[in-house]
């Protein structure tokens, strides 16, 4: 039986080379986002996130400025928050909508309020990047983990892992490396 756990562990989440699994979910603004909505972009970087953890805070202003040098080549951010609000207060709705507009978040920020989504990617930590390459008719994860690698201090970053990978794929390569160990608070489950 331990045997058996431990492959279905190894084997829990989407890795490079998968498909991306489709959502719909709610956004601060009160409308709908699904990942179908974003086909004609040649990808995504999605990131679960949320408010509270002082990874996540670390990271939100290199999370703006992905979003901002990247979009406009096709590749813009998608925030969700995937945290159980009876764990984690500070991740409802409310208080989303409330750091979106302190921190003039021009990206999504989408509420996972039934934790459905994160566990089909299989994400375990805030922040953790699932970079997705569209591929006409589906997305396919190209890269997972962290951002780059120094999750406190942006100024002795050394490893951009995200550029990197989006340049690989702008480039019509695969990402070297394809997957990194996300670094962050772990993620708030209702279960």
């Amino acid at each position: 039986v331990l045997a058996l756990a431990a492959v279905i562990l190894v084997n829990a989440g989407l890795k490079p080379g998968d498909e991306a699994t489709g959502f719909t979910l709610k956004n601060v603004d009160g409308k709908s986002v699904s990942l179908s909505d974003y086909k004609d972009q040649s990808g995504i970087i999605l990131v679960f996130t949320c408010n509270p953890c002082p990874f996540a805070k670390a990271y939100e202003q290199r999370i703006i400025k992905l979003h901002n040098t990247y979009s406009e080549m096709g590749f813009p951010v998608v925030a969700i928050n995937p945290n159980d609000v009876d764990i984690s207060p500070d991740d409802t709705m409310e208080q989303m909508k409330a750091r979106a507009s302190e921190k003039d978040y021009p990206f999504v920020y989408l509420k996972d309020e039934t934790q459905e989504v994160y566990r089909s990617y299989g994400a375990t930590k805030t922040p953790h990047i699932y970079l997705l390459k569209n591929h006409g008719d589906k997305f396919k994860v190209a890269y997972v983990g962290a951002i780059d690698d120094n999750a406190m201090e942006e100024a002795s970053v050394s490893s951009k892992y995200v550029e990197s990978a989006i340049a690989a794929l702008m480039s019509g390569s695969k990402p070297k490396p394809a997957s990194t160990k996300a670094i962050g608070c772990t993620i708030k489950d209702k279960s």
